[in-house]
């Protein structure tokens, strides 16, 4: 096991393209088994929830090569559509393939889904989903069996916005008969990334991005070569890292628009930002000033993804700030980090109370999931001394090589083997 060692206290300076995706990538890859052939995608990051989404896929006899970032998936080959218990449980996105596999098997197996343990997320809406469609749903245990001779198109109205969801209902409908209409859909632009792909390959999908998908079911769909858009998350915890640190950093091959909640934020908190096409440009402020309220709400909201990194920064803003945590009832594990380190928080239910300090200091703390540790890392590399962020399995499941891409903006930051065995047992 290795964790990341930290040298805090250097503000970052420098350039550093954006990689493509992750929750892009992950339901763009399961959307390939349903087109036989040669699929060939680009940009997309390693990671190892891509590794586990490939595994699944060879699992399911598809044969899969990665060249750099272009990973190339073979579906001519597929042969089974229940995908095995333990790489189900490895990842919450291994659900997007229950769509795909059923609209091209008309049955799928499953167990539930692994993923990041930040509170309750249920698969109901996607099993709902399904059987508006005409999916026949049996669970035995933890063995969830979904049948289908023929999926129908219907109207499919969400509780909630959800985007596996969303996601996994038009995956399944696109080649269903007749016409799917999606209400209450989430509007997140890896959707709107979804559909296009779908489009590409054949697919009649109209208005993801909005509340109302229209998914007109087509009779096959081709493989086409397709680029992942650039991944908002990592775009977002690369700024607040820079305004942390009071750092100066431009980001290229970004989109700035879908980060506007969280950009409209940093600037009340006094950082500088400006943006020129896909190109991002920060600098952060000297002294930080605290913004108020944040709550975390579907896009366009404040994303929830990016709510730990956020925090770290605004433990250093002059002030009191609020963030309220409105997704996930069990996402605020990096606070009792935060708070070793020097950090003012007070938590009430899922809203915590910031007052800034003027300074955080190094110590030893420990990732609890992706996006906890993201934040981690960014205090470390604001705080005074020395900050080693265990629990770096954590981390590579969203960033692709976080360390290395802030060692090109000058970070202080190396991978270092744990040298103490209960620290990895989690003893903090």
């Amino acid at each position: 096991m290795e964790h990341f060692l930290i040298e805090g206290g250097k503000p970052l300076c420098g350039t550093v393209r954006i990689q493509g995706a992750k929750n892009a990538a992950l339901p763009i890859l399961a959307a390939t088994v349903l087109a036989d052939g040669v699929h060939e995608l680009y940009d997309v990051p390693r990671l190892s929830d891509i590794d586990v989404m490939g595994c699944i896929l060879e699992a399911l006899g598809a044969k899969v090569t990665r060249f750099g970032n272009r990973v190339v998936v073979d579906t001519t080959t597929l042969r089974t559509s229940h995908i095995p218990d333990t790489l189900m449980r490895r990842m919450r996105s291994s659900i997007f393939l229950m769509g795909p596999l059923l609209s091209r098997f008309q049955e799928v197996s499953v167990t539930r889904p692994g993923g990041c343990a930040i509170g309750a997320r249920p698969i109901d809406l996607h099993l709902k989903g399904l059987q508006m469609l005409g999916a026949q749903i049996e669970e035995t245990g933890d063995l969830i069996r979904c049948t289908a001779k023929r999926l129908v198109g219907t109207t499919i109205r969400l509780d909630l916005p959800s985007v596996g969801a969303t996601e996994n209902v038009m995956m399944a409908a696109v080649l269903a008969d007749g016409t799917t209409v999606i209400e209450n859909a989430a509007r997140e632009p890896e959707i709107v990334d979804l559909q296009r792909y779908l489009n590409q390959m054949g697919a009649d999908i109209e208005g993801a991005g909005t509340n109302t998908i229209i998914i007109r079911g087509v009779k096959r769909l081709r493989p086409v070569p397709y680029e992942i858009i650039p991944d908002r998350i990592v775009t977002g915890t690369l700024v607040a890292a820079a305004v942390a640190t009071s750092g100066e950093v431009t980001l290229t091959h970004t989109i700035p628009e879908h980060l506007n909640c969280m950009l409209l934020m940093l600037r009340q908190a006094g950082a500088e930002i400006q943006t020129d096409g896909d190109t991002l440009w920060v600098r952060g402020g000297r002294e930080l000033k605290a913004v108020g309220e944040i709550q975390t709400e579907p896009y366009p909201g404040f994303p929830t993804d990016l709510q730990p990194q956020m925090m770290s920064l605004l433990t250093l803003a002059e002030g009191i700030s609020v963030i309220k945590e409105r997704i996930f009832d069990a996402r605020l594990k990096h606070v009792d980090a935060l708070r070793k380190m020097g950090a003012d928080l007070d938590v009430v239910d899922n809203s915590v109370r910031i007052r800034g300090v003027s300074a955080l200091s190094g110590t030893q703390v420990k990732a609890t999931d992706l996006r906890a540790g993201a934040a981690l890392v960014i205090a470390g590399l604001a705080a005074h001394g020395t900050t080693s962020v265990y629990g770096v399995e954590h981390i590579e499941r969203g960033y692709d090589r976080l360390d290395q891409m802030f060692q090109r903006l000058g970070g202080r930051i190396q991978r270092v083997p744990d040298q103490f065995p209960s620290m990895e047992s989690g003893t903090f």
